[in-house]
């Protein structure tokens, strides 16, 4: 619809029917917990399109300052990445200066939910309110220009869902987002007044036992791959561990940024096959959720660590390469029984 400001302008005011469901997972970051909103409202299984995939992939160089990092092996394909089962592309775009609002409003219009960069420091139902400065992403889902509105959902804790200031808004998403001392995994990263679109093509697979398990195969197969996979994740804790015996600092503060979208998707997977297991009555592949849950879980001991550790890397070292050690040996286990029920008829 439409609406007339007291100064006569003629403004674009938006709202989707629904107000979005919160999708949210312990492990997960807001990049999941969006995206899982926008594929709930287009009628999709979040876990099963966002935990279908498993894998580690590590590129040098890539990780950013953002709360929403996640490599991506099609580059500039964020969803791609998240869903490479399904049908599912992200594009990132950057609204024009001149009125960058109505983009959103006519993408609101069009029955879309944009997932927009933000910086917490200027969201009011942020912990982060002015005080500190960090990268995160939240689903819009209406803006009203004529009382200077604009609707958003955010599932990550402590969870909002409802209208802010257009003012605050506008200065959350082209912040600047400065370094801060207060957060030194998720600040120095421009937001820009960017935003994603999430597409969904034709033929989504069923989640049924034969595609589950030619998505097994699939993934076991990619651990297999010589430059990404398990050795992949091999190099990778052992240049951690190197870098932190050498007093690197860089390498462990951005490992706390960058574990946090393999933990993501390591929780998802491991979700997905335990829910399945447990309605198929299917033991064997109950298990195989557990242990890549459990490689899931091992990631909290390393990225922590990294995360206290950087400013001392060298008395962290011994740690990082403990938890290293267990992160290693929780994927050989999980990958192991994952080959086991990939080759079951």
């Amino acid at each position: 619809m439409t609406a007339t400001t007291d100064r006569g302008e003629t403004t674009r005011t938006a709202r989707a029917v629904n107000r979005p469901a919160f999708w949210y997972r312990d492990l997960i970051s807001c990049l999941q917990a969006t995206f899982g909103t926008v594929l709930h409202q287009r009628g999709l299984d979040p876990l099963t399109v966002l935990g279908a995939g498993w894998e580690f992939l590590y590129l040098p160089g890539d990780v950013r300052g953002e709360e929403f990092y996640y490599p991506c092996r099609p580059p500039g394909d964020i969803g791609r990445a998240l869903a490479p089962h399904h049908p599912v592309s992200a594009t990132w775009h950057t609204a024009p200066d001149d009125d960058p609002l109505r983009v959103l409003a006519e993408l609101v219009a069009a029955g879309e939910l944009p997932i927009a960069a933000v910086d917490n420091y200027h969201l009011p139902f942020r912990p982060a309110f002015h005080d500190v400065h960090a990268a995160h992403l939240v689903v819009v889902y209406g803006v009203d220009r004529f009382r200077g509105l604009v609707h958003v959902s955010d599932a990550m804790p402590p969870a909002f869902t409802g209208p802010v200031r257009a003012e605050d808004f506008r200065n959350a998403w082209g912040s600047a987002n400065p370094a801060d001392e207060q957060d030194a995994f998720f600040s120095d990263a421009r937001i820009g007044r960017r935003y994603l679109t999430v597409d969904v093509g034709p033929d989504v697979p069923t989640l049924d036992r034969e595609w589950l398990s030619d998505v097994l195969r699939a993934n076991v197969a990619g651990f297999a791959q010589e430059r990404a996979g398990w050795s992949g994740l091999t190099r990778y804790l052992r240049w951690l561990s190197a870098a932190a015996a050498a007093g690197d600092a860089d390498p462990l503060r951005e490992a706390y940024v960058f574990g946090w979208g393999m933990q993501a998707l390591s929780s998802l997977h491991g979700e997905l096959l335990r829910r399945q297991g447990a309605r198929w009555s299917d033991a064997a592949l109950s298990e195989a959720g557990r242990r890549v849950e459990s490689a899931a879980h091992s990631w909290t001991g390393l990225r922590v660590t990294a995360a206290h550790g950087w400013p001392d890397p060298r008395a962290a070292a011994a740690d990082i390469d403990r938890h290293g050690q267990r992160l290693r040996e929780r994927y050989e286990i999980a990958l192991a029984a994952l080959d086991r029920v990939a080759a079951l008829p």
